[in-house]
């Protein structure tokens, strides 16, 4: 038994980063293309698209781990309306506000920092303390909540909107970097925590920690360079605080969604049983 775990934990490395080979030169084509053609981005079709098909991978792994509960066919039903509901709310309104210009900085309410802050001080708690919540995370498979971040490569427009002079250096370098990696890692590191070792789960922990670090550096970054009581620098371009259509949306939807996934997941590591390696 003892081999064979050891085996299991040293042979499925290559696996891991196998995934890489592909992805990488994926993500460095896609950085071209968005620096070749900024009307890409600046349309706003990349964005609904990974939104959409992150709110879609969210509802289906959600349906998929209360299937695995022992809750009733009513129970599962209203435990997946609960959650989807105001998700499915909060990213109709996030998007529209962001289009009809609501979200824009110095609108009164500052409905941009409530977008910002809102969902993550409600959502965390409420996520991290329920006992139903708990048995969907104890049925679904870890992988998924790590998984399904590999849409946090799209942050790679932060990147190229600072090489092309359209977003402060101060926050794009750290911002876009960031969410590169998290992206590029998220299936290497589901990979290793399929395999249940002990080695699996610290990389997940990692990644999860790596992941929540990038967006406390990316919303300081964007808090200085932006209008409002936190600014310490005025740059010469519009900072994301700035609240401009589709880039906005990353901080109102995009951060808070990203980050609750990160607590799911984080919660979901300390409640499963010891690892194997």
């Amino acid at each position: 038994m003892t081999v064979s775990v050891v085996h299991a934990d040293t042979g499925s490395a290559p696996q891991e980063w196998r995934s890489l080979l592909w992805l990488a030169p994926a993500t460095a084509l896609w950085i071209a293309l968005i620096y070749w053609q900024p009307i890409i981005q600046t349309s706003g079709v990349p964005t609904t698209v990974h939104q959409l098909a992150a709110h879609g991978l969210i509802a289906v792994g959600l349906w998929l781990g209360l299937e695995g509960t022992e809750l009733t066919p009513d129970q599962r039903r209203t435990t997946w309306l609960t959650v989807m509901i105001p998700y499915t709310l909060w990213f109709a309104v996030a998007w529209s506000g962001a289009i009809n210009g609501a979200l824009r900085a110095g609108a009164t309410p500052p409905i941009f920092l409530l977008a910002v802050w809102l969902p993550m001080v409600i959502g965390v708690p409420l996520l991290l303390l329920s006992k139903r919540m708990g048995q969907v995370l104890d049925a679904m498979p870890a992988t998924w909540l790590v998984a399904v971040q590999l849409y946090r490569v799209f942050g790679s427009w932060a990147l190229v909107a600072g090489l092309r002079g359209a977003l402060p250096g101060l926050l794009a370098w750290p911002a876009g970097t960031g969410d590169i990696l998290t992206g590029l890692f998220a299936l290497p590191v589901a990979i290793a925590v399929a395999t249940g070792t002990a080695r699996g789960r610290r990389a997940a922990i990692t990644w999860n920690i790596f992941g929540l670090a990038d967006f406390a550096v990316a919303i300081a970054m964007g808090a200085i360079t932006s209008p409002g009581p936190f600014q310490l620098f005025v740059p010469d371009v519009p900072s994301i605080g700035a609240g401009v259509y589709p880039d906005v949306l990353t901080p109102a939807f995009v951060v808070p969604s990203s980050v609750l996934l990160h607590a799911l997941s984080l919660r979901q590591l300390h409640r499963r049983a010891k690892p194997r390696g």
